[in-house]
């Protein structure tokens, strides 16, 4: 089944076993079941002529220099239940989402079939990648599926609790203590830490619509790039039939804020991250500021998962030429 007819996942159980741990952990929280979805003004245009030095949190316009400590704040609060988020975000299927987003990509560089004068291993740079959840499916699909056990990865994360996060879960994997993976504190938007041109492929996976300036994130990912490398997003986006996405919006800003309230404790973060997803820009315009950062797009330049919830946006950086 392709990530893109996967049924949706169930979570009650998952819901209620959360909710009976926290009240048993936090017996006098409390929560208001008032939803703000029928109480919210419709988002701004999702291309708004912000005042200068001005940006947007959700649906709130917060100063530039402000938003990095609040998107800060969200993932700190949300780190320890990560998975549970993105369950609730996508309908429980963004796991399916990821496999589809990393076979199609075939990290690694198969002794078998390559030149023997090319170098061993691809260079991965994993954006906003904390956990280490893109990561692990690259370095897994690298070594079983294309034999290859010299591709690394570097997480690269802004926030030091999602990274903390990705270390402890490394624990249990084969790379915990590997040259292979590395996990780094940095902000997308200045890498000077990775050199020019040293990259073949840059990963970044529900992370870029939390960006302060993803235009600048975007040129630093096409620096680091070598000619001919590969960026590639995986990120929520906009659905493109018009009752689904009604059925979907109503999900997202009436019971998700709940759900993160029962199980983290955490209705605001929640409600930031589907306002998020709302203000990030469609298939089309995402398109257009790749391509506008100087990459190739093949194709149309995105592919769509279910009905458009998420998409998978890929550039090229054009080859040097002779």
């Amino acid at each position: 089944m392709s990530a893109a007819q996967a049924p949706r996942s169930l979570f009650g159980g998952q819901i209620c076993r959360e909710a009976r741990r926290r009240a048993a952990r936090c017996p006098h929280r409390s929560f208001s079941s008032t939803t703000r979805y029928t109480q919210q003004q419709p988002p701004p245009s999702r291309n708004p002529q912000d005042a200068p030095g001005t940006t947007h949190f959700g649906f709130e316009t917060v100063p530039e220099s402000a938003k990095e400590q609040k998107v800060a704040g969200v993932f700190s609060s949300v780190a320890g239940s990560y998975d549970a988020m993105n369950d609730f975000m996508s309908l429980g299927i963004h796991r399916l989402w990821k496999d589809h987003f990393v076979r199609n990509l075939n990290p690694g560089r198969n002794p078998l079939t390559s030149s023997p004068s090319s170098p061993q291993g691809w260079n991965i740079l994993d954006i906003a990648g904390g956990t280490g959840d893109i990561a692990f499916r690259m370095l897994d699909h690298a070594s079983t599926i294309n034999n290859d056990a010299h591709t690394k990865v570097t997480v690269a994360d802004i926030n030091p609790d999602m990274l903390a996060e990705g270390r402890k879960r490394a624990l249990a994997t084969p790379y915990a203590r590997s040259p292979r993976l590395n996990f780094i504190e940095a902000n997308a938007e200045k890498l000077d830490m990775i050199p020019d041109n040293s990259v073949d492929l840059y990963t970044v996976a529900f992370g870029i619509r939390n960006f302060t300036h993803k235009d600048v994130a975007l040129r630093e990912a096409y620096r680091v790039l070598k000619p001919g490398g590969v960026f590639a997003c995986l990120e929520f986006s906009k659905v493109n039939n018009a009752l689904f996405d009604t059925v979907y919006k109503r999900w997202s800003f009436s019971a998700i804020p709940l759900i993160g309230q029962l199980v983290a404790g955490d209705r605001d973060s929640y409600q930031y991250l589907v306002e998020s997803i709302e203000r990030f820009p469609s298939q089309t315009e995402f398109r257009d500021m790749i391509k506008d950062a100087g990459f190739l797009v093949p194709g149309q330049g995105w592919e769509d998962l279910s009905l458009g919830i998420a998409a998978i946006h890929k550039g090229v950086k054009p080859a040097a030429p002779k």
